[in-house]
């Protein structure tokens, strides 16, 4: 049995928020699995260098524990985030999501011979256009930007213990299990540049190895952004977590295995709690009336 998992990709969500949840419902067809509301940022810098009121909205094809999914963080007085180059993409296998894109005129792009479709905010998802996958996520792979393959590869499979399952001239793919987990995918480029739209990937490991990533990381001499801690949430379990960073500065996040089990069930409320959240916003109402703007984050 695995013990190590993808969990999911963490994007910062522009203003209006209703535009966006429009794109991963109804465009990428996907379900809403958690909504939480938060009055002050993450102690982790889950929604970014943020101190304000903010949410999180869970969306996948399928619980967390079987799906690689994506967290939406949406910060109340930021309108929209500069884009950088280090996210390259996510692989989703599904005709479906082309067929729903162009009845919906959501605009079909092409890529060096790849369709893709983008997320308000810029963020491409790339659509392998053959059926979903009956026996697992139809979610394939997440990429991100590196400088330096080898050095990369140094810390991913070697400090991290990721295995590669593939590799051209210019990608490395990765992954803790080959025949049931969405594959990391690393990719050559001169430059990363996170920007302020930088996002994080997750995984979850057995709380009691948490201490040893941690560890691993300090005799490499390799970056720790939050050193192991623990995180409440009220009226659910407790999580320890980790936060570090690759080479070329990409978060990653290691939270224990138990515990975020319990965290992450399926909520059969997501959905209304979302609705209601959009629907009693009025942040840029009340921005306007007091003659401001929202910033760009």
């Amino acid at each position: 049995m695995c013990t190590r998992q993808a969990l999911h990709w963490v994007f910062k969500v522009p203003s209006p928020r209703a535009d966006t949840m429009k794109f991963y419902r109804e465009v990428l067809g996907m379900k809403i699995l958690r909504h939480e509301e938060f009055e002050k940022g993450c102690e982790a810098a889950c929604n970014g260098p943020y101190d304000g009121k903010w949410s999180k909205t869970m969306v996948g094809y399928g619980p967390e524990d079987s799906h690689f999914v994506v967290e939406l963080t949406y910060n109340y007085n930021i309108s929209s985030y500069k884009l950088g180059n280090d996210f390259q993409g996510i692989t989703i296998q599904s005709s479906d999501v082309l067929k729903r894109a162009r009845a919906l005129g959501w605009p079909v792009e092409q890529e060096q011979g790849r369709q893709f479709v983008s997320a308000p905010g810029g963020y491409k998802f790339y659509i392998i256009d053959n059926p979903r996958p009956e026996a697992r996520d139809p979610v394939i792979s997440v990429a991100v930007g590196v400088t330096n393959m080898e050095r990369s590869l140094g810390y991913w499979a070697g400090l991290l213990g990721m295995s590669v399952t593939s590799a051209t001239s210019a990608t490395t793919s990765l992954t803790y299990n080959p025949t049931s987990q969405a594959s990391l995918v690393l990719v050559s480029q001169d430059t990363v540049d996170h920007a302020k739209a930088q996002g994080r990937i997750a995984f979850s490991i057995p709380s009691k190895e948490l201490p040893g990533v941690e560890a691993r990381m300090q005799e490499a001499k390799e970056s720790i952004l939050t050193p192991l801690i623990s995180l409440d949430t009220p009226g659910k379990a407790t999580v320890q977590v980790v936060i570090l960073a690759d080479p070329d500065g990409q978060e990653i996040c290691f939270v224990g295995a138990e515990a975020f089990r319990e965290l992450s069930q399926v909520d059969p409320k997501a959905e209304s709690l979302l609705d209601e959240a959009i629907a009693t916003d009025k942040s840029d109402e009340w921005f306007a009336k007091k003659g401001r703007e929202k910033v760009e984050g």
